[in-house]
């Protein structure tokens, strides 16, 4: 495809994509039979953003930024994995839910075919390690849940969710035992950190669905969608840029027109599709985009969430599970562990790959990265004994400085809309307004709906995002009933 004046350093294109994670490349894919000419940037050497994969040197396996997981809830990914014709690499932890533990103790949470919020209620009940008087104190809350819309994950935003759930009558057994992990593990923030609102957001859409599975890549993760992307948006005629950062925006106080590149030259577009990260975009506007629109200022106030990422690599196997969580404590180092040899494709033979998860792990910042595995094999051989006599032979620590922007209370109300206040301007990635908690399904959200926008643009409009779903059983019943009341 022609792109006109670049040997003048100016490169003209229709529309300039910023950002070749998952938010870019979803928009991309989205606009790739437009008829527009468009360019992805990216300033790394590789595609994926937050959800790329590389090949460790020493033992020749992938090795992701941290170990993700699909939900079958989360229709936006799986539709661009059925579009790139890897959804059937997924594998899916169907037996179960999810395996809580403490030490040697183990709670299996399960759902079962029952109609929502009761799929779960055999599992708590079964669940020996919590009183009958903790369970029955998180009632109110659930009822709560069932019956909220949008307007009251608002009202409930400049909440901390600790305070909420004490100001419903849950009790500190539950709180622990229940929301403390959900908080860490789902909202990567400390549950007396994090917003009510994003939450019970959650938390209702975890009530009002029983065909909730979890799924693991059978490969690494950039490799689900990264390589696949990548043809498909080239042989569409979709240039990327690699290694391609950005000095800055190019415009005026109301409008954007392109931007300017480390390497001095400029990229003119009719449309720009912004997917960097909070921080950085607020680092890259214009004073005048500060000075006249508060979407621009409200990014001071997203703030990283660090994670630690260990791979650990062992002699022998040390069990037969795929993945497990630990109960929450503050002595914890490690949220949740996978044992790759029992999910990568072709591994059921290898000895253990155990990988995990430190989450907000501010911390432990000034750890070392033998400290952190000696702590992480501590807690592993707490649930797993044998782990104490199999050799370790090789071992990873990835430091990440940002897994998703901290859900802290306010927050809610300062996501962005996908079109921006200032023209031709449009923003993407799991931190804008997308009706569901920062993840890699938001982040394919917005990808979606902004090349939406740029299509309704150029007058040739397109549904593309998948809409949330609705929540069922006696929760929807609940959810409908007070939809009709409030209206």
């Amino acid at each position: 495809m022609n792109f006109s004046n670049e040997t003048a350093g100016v490169i003209k294109t229709d529309a300039l994509i910023i950002g070749g994670g998952l938010a870019g490349l979803t928009c991309a894919i989205g606009l790739c039979k437009s008829g527009l000419k468009t360019i992805v940037l990216e300033s790394s050497d590789s595609l994926g953003g937050r959800a790329r994969s590389w090949i460790d040197p020493q033992t020749g396996d992938p090795i992701d930024i941290g170990p993700h997981i699909f939900l079958s809830e989360y229709p936006n990914m799986l539709k661009l994995l059925k579009i790139l014709g890897t959804r059937g690499r997924i594998v899916w932890h169907t037996d179960q839910f999810i395996t809580m533990v403490r030490g040697q103790n183990r709670v299996v949470m399960q759902m079962h075919p029952l109609p929502p919020p009761f799929h779960f209620v055999p599992s708590v009940i079964a669940d020996q390690t919590i009183s009958a008087w903790d369970k029955i104190s998180n009632l109110k809350v659930t009822l709560f849940a069932m019956q909220m819309d949008e307007a009251d994950v608002l009202k409930l935003d400049h909440v901390t969710a600790l305070d909420f759930l004490r100001r419903m009558g849950v009790t500190p057994g539950y709180i622990k035992q229940f929301w403390a992990f959900v908080s860490i593990a789902i909202m990567n923030v400390p549950v007396e950190k994090c917003s009510a609102g994003a939450l019970m957001r959650f938390y209702r859409h975890l009530i009002g669905h029983n065909g909730y599975h979890i799924g693991f890549p059978s490969d690494g993760l950039g490799d689900m969608f990264a390589p696949q992307a990548r043809a498909l948006l080239e042989a569409s005629g979709v240039r990327i840029l690699l290694k391609s950062g950005i000095k800055g925006f190019i415009g005026d106080a109301h409008s954007a027109t392109g931007v300017e590149l480390d390497d001095g030259r400029r990229i003119e577009a009719r449309f720009l599709i912004s997917t960097l990260p909070p921080q950085i975009l607020r680092r890259m506007a214009r004073d005048e985009w500060l000075k006249h629109h508060q979407v621009f200022r409200d990014l001071d106030s997203f703030h990283p969430s660090p994670y630690i990422s260990n791979y650990i690599w062992f002699e022998r196997k040390l069990t037969r599970h795929r993945f497990w969580a630990q109960m929450y404590s503050p002595h914890n180092l490690n949220c949740d562990f996978y044992d790759l040899s029992n999910i990568n494709r072709g591994w059921e033979k290898r000895p253990s790959l155990i990988a995990s998860n430190i989450i907000y792990s501010h911390r432990i910042a000034d750890m070392s990265d033998d400290e952190i595995i000696r702590s992480t094999i501590r807690e592993l051989t707490a649930h797993l004994p044998l782990t104490a006599r199999v050799k370790v032979l090789h071992s990873v620590v990835n430091r990440i400085p940002m897994a998703i922007s901290c859900p802290y209370p306010g927050i809610e109300h300062k996501r962005p809309a996908t079109r921006s206040p200032v023209h031709r301007l449009f923003l993407a990635g799991d931190w804008t307004c997308t009706g569901i908690p920062f993840s890699m399904e938001s982040a394919v959200r917005s990808g979606w709906l902004a090349a939406e926008q740029v299509l309704t643009e150029i007058g040739r409009p397109r549904s593309l995002a998948l809409k949330i779903k609705e929540t069922e059983g006696l929760s929807g019943l609940v959810r409908r009933f007070t939809k009709t009341f409030k209206v």
